[in-house]
């Protein structure tokens, strides 16, 4: 039997798509954060609801995955930065201008999963509200990261009010790939997975959001087995797009 495996969105905007399960994605087992903590994390809210997270890379540009975008118009999207409530509260609001998905994102598969959303005015910086930098070292297994997000705590369970995280570890694609060996979707080289155990990973509402290690975005929350039943989580690893990413900053 083929595992059921879910795309990380929002409950806000829960949709199903021909051949695939698309669900939105709370940090399961995770600490709630603290007023500025993670300061590059965005809400990405489509008809004033949460349906997915990102990061902020400069002032003008917001980096997600493409399943969050795909589908949508610009005209429907709205960022918003600086603070730790999910419905946005207290936070710096910024119009979407355009947004630029891979051109090879590929729903079936999840490869190439990974978009920027180009503003229509520039990101205010101060305390609440930076960038991260982005990660252009290969990243091996075993590695300490950091993940944050407002998703769910189980399939069932309503978006988390305030934002969490939780710390976790790289592992190996291979590994990652025999543990997810019965699902349709693919683990390639721009993929880099976290499992650390049971209980604890990404969730619905989750999609898009910035996997950190040290002070550089090394993933892109996109796709895993609803919720820390004890599979791998797979994100998009950012430093097998950097020349993507620089040729479509400044779209």
């Amino acid at each position: 039997m083929k595992t059921f495996l879910v795309l990380l969105l929002s409950v806000g905007t829960l949709g199903f798509a021909p051949f695939r399960n698309e669900v939105d994605w709370r940090i399961v087992g995770g600490t709630m954060a603290s007023k500025g903590q993670f300061p590059y994390q965005i809400s990405l809210r489509m008809s004033n609801f949460h349906r997915c997270g990102g990061s902020i890379i400069n002032a003008n540009t917001i980096l997600t995955a493409a399943h969050c975008v795909d589908g949508w118009s610009s005209s429907s999207m709205e960022v918003v930065a600086g603070t730790n409530l999910v419905s946005g509260a207290g936070g710096d609001k910024y119009a979407v201008r355009l947004f630029t998905g891979h051109a090879d994102y590929n729903p079936y598969t999840s490869k190439n999963d990974i978009a920027l959303l180009h503003l229509s005015s520039s990101i205010q910086f101060n305390n609440l509200v930076q960038p991260v930098a982005i990660g252009t070292t290969q990243i091996g297994d075993n590695v300490e990261c950091v993940l944050t997000g407002w998703g769910t705590v189980d399939v069932e369970s309503a978006l988390s009010r305030y934002l969490q995280f939780i710390n976790l570890k790289t592992i190996s694609n291979s590994v990652c790939i025999e543990r997810h060996s019965s699902s349709d979707l693919t683990i390639a080289d721009g993929h880099i997975c976290t499992f650390t155990r049971r209980g604890e990973g990404s969730c619905q509402g989750d999609s898009g959001g910035p996997l950190v290690s040290g002070k550089e975005q090394i993933g892109v929350v996109s796709w895993g087995t609803p919720c820390a039943v004890g599979d791998p989580d797979v994100f998009t690893r950012v430093s097998a797009y950097n020349d993507w990413i620089t040729e479509n900053l400044h779209n």
